[in-house]
């Protein structure tokens, strides 16, 4: 050595072998044990010294590579001990790393650079570069912009590494060149330098990521199932026991070897099993904008793969991702699934990427793993654009059923009560939208076929959201809710063994509030719409709607319950419910209307916009059928069904005016050309038939007494419309057959529902001289929460000649309405004699007049809406005249200032209503609401009047201000009344 050799130079080389040694150094290739300690101890207390040092050894290190490359086995022995020597130094220094660090990468750099097909050398460099990342705090890496090059240039080798395939014979060896780069892998998966800056996340992830997904994406999914379980039970890696849990001065880094004397070499499963323990690491440790960028290296790994193709693993994937994240940031993994899904949504095509993403948010939802921060109504509301885009662009698109079933997977987990609720409020408020405006599409297809597949699309996610959250519940049996079974009258496709047994849910049902704006699909001109809608609201019927006061028995037969089941003051409520109405009866009305509609109306369909309106685009709100929306609930819930839950409604759905004006009109229309008598005309087909049979029978099994008090009258009107001359062609008779057939099958059901021996005997003797054709056809199989072709109608057969129908004889409806109101089941049911029954049901029934009903309650249950909301009384109680109503149901505001001052001006009425009767007349310009009650179903406008000066208030209502006040005279008597108001 020179006299003059600098001290650190000299301690460098003391620590190599004599040259004439160096090649026979091996297999260990080791620095001299004694001359290593004194460098390192020299390096650790002198860390000024530490740049010298790498500088040096950085010199040695490209020297050595370069005369590797030519096999000079001299220098790759040298090189082998100068990679030894900076594992020392940085385990050593591990205090003062970060002066070490832009030479210890930059040798990494040049090693890999040069000698990556070298096995040993490669797993020496991969022993550096783990102790480096275990000590490194990752700062150096965002204030050196070289040294983060020549990092990320270091990751990229292992991670091409981790996916090498060797060109030989020997699968060991290319199993232990994956694993050399798995394990540099793992240290920079642990390391805090992918954690620190978020500047230099994305990077790293997008190469780490890549290499993994290529073993998970590539293997069997039985394989990865049996590899997630070993890593599950011994969660200890075999390659870094101690991760980022202990400070850096405990840090203990891996050493790796090549290969080691007596092992046999690692199989396939081995490197899978170290790859899922990686990925499964970096999930664990990234916060929740880590975990939005690690999704989006996945789908970018993903498609440079390209193995979007593999469902089942993209499936997996997804599902394992949730399960690893923390439980806080799992939200991130769906809301970047639908992210993605709505950057790609105007592609033209539907692609694999499409299928594959469409396939994990399903996965997501419906696993057992819990999720929170999870935004349900951002989600949905994605999803919905995300249809409505796919099918301006193809109405036949083959992405909607997934979409479809990524709708329906919201209901799977259940996270607040209302969120069932406010999901299909969500949806029926874009069902609306669509019903009423159309979807506009970017080719010459007709834009009826949009609309009608959009409508179905929103459908069958609505059903499935529903169904969804049925089969998820932990609920309890309910033993006073027995399981109902659908009507037999008709050949049907839900059997018993596909329902679920009816439970007490936790959750909110969707309020008939929010189902009464969908009921006008009913009579769409589309009948694959109508045939959807029809099986929608009849699984609504079975499992949705409010049944307070109706409970059915085993095959839908409804018997009262004991006295000893239900309080009287319970049933009392109950039977005023059902002779007063709620939500349920209001639904029920306005189904009754649009049914008659259907079954007798010349023109069905409605007009609507293909343009959008940007007042109505823009808003949230949910258009109404024509009908005002109540303001009060009915009462609270019951048997686990809520009955009118207005109040948790969000303020953004409700019906806007512009919508409900265009509603109106349209509902307008269709009773203008409702016919006194059926005639050959009318557009329903026998299909049509079928489906008002399907949904009449639902009503009356599920909701027996309610069906009863409102489709009676009814069933009575549309047998008055087949009462027609004997003059008639034939293909009115063939109608009026298909009605009467139709009635005698519902007659049939409410026998069978009261168990009136004598109605099913008149029904099923009509039934007998109606086996000729034409009959109601049996309904096609429909599964919920499925998006099914489009149905076509069975219409009726064509008149071949004179005669071709033949006689048939029907019920007769006020015989089968004597027998049915003389029921004893019926009369206990209703509370009800069988005057007052026999009065109720032969009322003269009208569309408008069932929509009017279907628009607001009774003026005797609606005088206790204007009170306080905290106080419900039944009708049933409160039937007899009672003096105190009002005072009970005053306002319970407070008496202030302002209304003092208001009473001295004579507006004593403005501010507080507790203070004067309320109003008789209004003297707004337009009623706010479309009253049905109002001719016709649109805005009605009242006489303006001139404005007159206030006149002043009598001294008699000034004293009553200031003696609530407290101003005036007090006694005794004022202050209990004042307890009381």
């Amino acid at each position: 050595m020179h006299l003059f050799t600098p001290n650190h130079v000299s301690l460098i080389a003391a620590c190599y072998p004599s040259s004439s040694a160096l090649a026979s150094s091996g297999p260990e290739y080791r620095p001299n044990a004694q001359e290593l300690s004194k460098l390192t101890y020299y390096a650790a207390n002198r860390p000024g010294k530490i740049n010298k040092l790498g500088g040096e050894l950085e010199k040695r290190v490209k020297a050595g590579c370069y005369k590797a490359q030519y096999g000079n086995v001299r220098a790759r022995a040298s090189l082998l001990i100068t990679l030894s020597v900076l594992r020392a130094l940085a385990v050593e220094c591990r205090r003062d790393i970060s002066l070490l660090s832009p030479a210890l990468v930059a040798c990494l750099k040049v090693t890999l650079d040069s000698l990556s097909s070298d096995l040993e050398v490669v797993a020496r460099a991969a022993s550096v570069f783990t102790a480096w990342c275990t000590f490194t705090d990752g700062h150096v890496i965002e204030a050196d912009s070289n040294l983060a090059r020549d990092y990320l240039a270091v990751l990229r080798r292992f991670a091409q590494l981790s996916t090498a395939d060797v060109k030989s014979v020997d699968h060991e060896l290319r199993n232990r060149t994956r694993l050399v780069g798995l394990a540099a892998l793992t240290g920079a998966v642990n390391s805090e330098a992918l954690y620190c800056s978020s500047n230099h996340y994305k990077p790293q992830v997008s190469i780490i990521s890549r290499a993994l997904l290529f073993h998970v994406m590539n293997a069997e999914l039985s394989v990865l199932d049996e590899c997630a379980e070993a890593i599950k039970s011994n969660a200890t890696s075999i390659y870094l026991a101690e991760f980022r849990s202990r400070p850096v001065i405990e840090r203990r880094a891996a050493s790796i070897h090549a290969h080691v004397d007596g092992e046999s070499g690692p199989s396939s499963s081995d490197v899978l099993n170290t790859s899922l323990r990686v990925l499964q690491h970096m999930v664990q440790h990234s916060n929740g904008a880590q975990m939005g960028l690690l999704m989006q290296a996945t789908f970018e790994g993903l498609g440079d793969l390209k193995v979007w193709e593999k469902l089942d693993q993209s499936r997996w994937l997804a599902q394992k991702a949730c399960e690893w994240a923390q439980y806080q940031y799992r939200y991130a993994v769906p809301t970047r699934l639908v992210e993605q899904l709505l950057l790609i949504q105007d592609s033209s095509i539907c692609t694999a990427q499409h299928r594959a993403l469409a396939t994990m948010v399903p996965a997501v939802f419906t696993s057992p793993v819990p999720l929170v921060n999870l935004s349900t109504s951002d989600i949905i509301s994605n999803l919905i654009t995300l249809v409505l885009r796919r099918v301006s662009i193809d109405s036949q698109d083959a992405l909607l059923p997934s979409l479809v079933e990524c709708i329906s997977s919201l209901g799977a987990h259940i996270y607040y009560s209302d969120q069932i609720q406010d999901l299909a409020s969500e949806l029926v408020s874009r069902l609306i939208t669509v019903e009423m405006q159309g979807v506009t599409g970017r080719d010459k297809e007709p834009g009826d076929r949009r609309r009608s597949q959009a409508i179905r699309c929103l459908l069958a996610g609505l059903l499935g959201l529903m169904r969804a959250a049925d089969g998820s519940q932990v609920v309890s049996d309910d033993t006073n809710t027995p399981q109902n079974i659908p009507s037999s009258s008709i050949p049907q496709n839900n059997d018993s063994s596909q329902r679920p047994p009816s439970h007490l849910s936790r959750r909110t049902r969707v309020s008939g509030e929010v189902w009464h704006e969908t009921l006008s699909l009913l009579c769409d001109g589309d009948y694959s719409v109508r045939s959807d809608y029809a099986h929608t609201l009849v699984d609504y019927l079975r499992k949705e709607i409010p049944k307070r006061g109706d409970t059915t028995d085993e095959n839908g037969v409804r018997r009262s319950r004991p006295l000893i089941e239900c309080s009287p003051t319970h049933q009392a409520n109950s039977i005023g419910i059902l002779l007063y109405g709620d939500s349920a009866m209001r639904s029920l009305h306005a189904t009754h209307a649009y049914l008659f509609i259907l079954a007798t109306t010349s023109s069905l369909g409605i007009s609507f916009n293909s343009t959008p309106s940007p007042a109505h685009s823009t808003s949230g709100d949910i258009p109404s059928i024509g009908v005002t929306a109540p303001t009060q609930n009915e009462s609270g819930p019951v048997n686990g069904h809520s009955i009118d839950p207005q109040g948790s409604s969000p303020a953004r759905r409700s019906p806007g005016l512009l919508s409900r004006t265009r509603i109106s009109s349209n509902a307008q229309r269709l009773l203008e050309s409702v016919p006194e008598k059926v005639s050959a005309a009318a557009s329903a087909s026998l299909s049509d038939y079928a489906l008002i049979l399907y949904v009449l029978s639902a009503i009356h099994e599920e909701v027996p007494t309610r069906g009863l008090l409102v489709g009676l009258p009814m069933l009575m009107a549309l047998h008055g419309t087949t009462e027609v001359e004997d003059e008639m062609n034939e293909a009115s008779k063939q109608r009026v057959k298909v009605i009467q057939e139709l009635l005698a099958r519902v007659w049939l059901v409410l026998g069978r529902v009261w168990e009136c021996t004598e109605l099913v005997d008149l029904a099923e003797k009509a039934l007998s001289t109606m086996e000729a054709a034409p009959t109601l056809p049996p309904l096609p199989e429909f599964i919920p929460g499925v998006l099914r072709p489009a149905q076509t109608e069975v219409r009726f057969p064509p008149i071949e000649a004179e005669g071709a129908v033949g006689p048939w004889s029907n019920v007769n409806a006020e015989e089968a309405l004597a027998i049915l109101v003389s029921s004893k089941s019926v009369q206990e049911a209703t509370g009800l004699d069988r005057q007052g029954l026999l009065r109720r049901c032969s009322a003269k029934w009208t569309v408008d007049t069932a929509l009017r009903d279907a628009a607001d309650r009774p003026s005797n249950h609606r005088m206790m809406e204007g009170g306080s909301p905290l106080l419900k009384l039944s009708p049933a109680l409160m039937a007899i005249e009672n003096l105190s109503l009002q005072s009970l149901t005053r306002s319970v505001r407070g008496v202030g200032v302002t209304d003092l001052r208001d009473a001295l001006e004579g507006r004593a009425g403005a501010s507080n209503p507790a203070l004067v009767r309320r109003p008789s007349v209004s003297t707004l310009e337009c009623s706010p609401s479309l009253d049905l009650r109002s001719s016709p179903l649109g805005l009605t406008r009242s006489r303006s009047r001139p404005k007159k000066r206030a006149v002043t208030t009598s001294a008699g209502e000034v004293r009553d201000v200031l003696n609530r006040l407290g101003i005036g005279k007090q006694n005794g008597s004022s202050l209990l009344k004042a307890s009381f108001q």
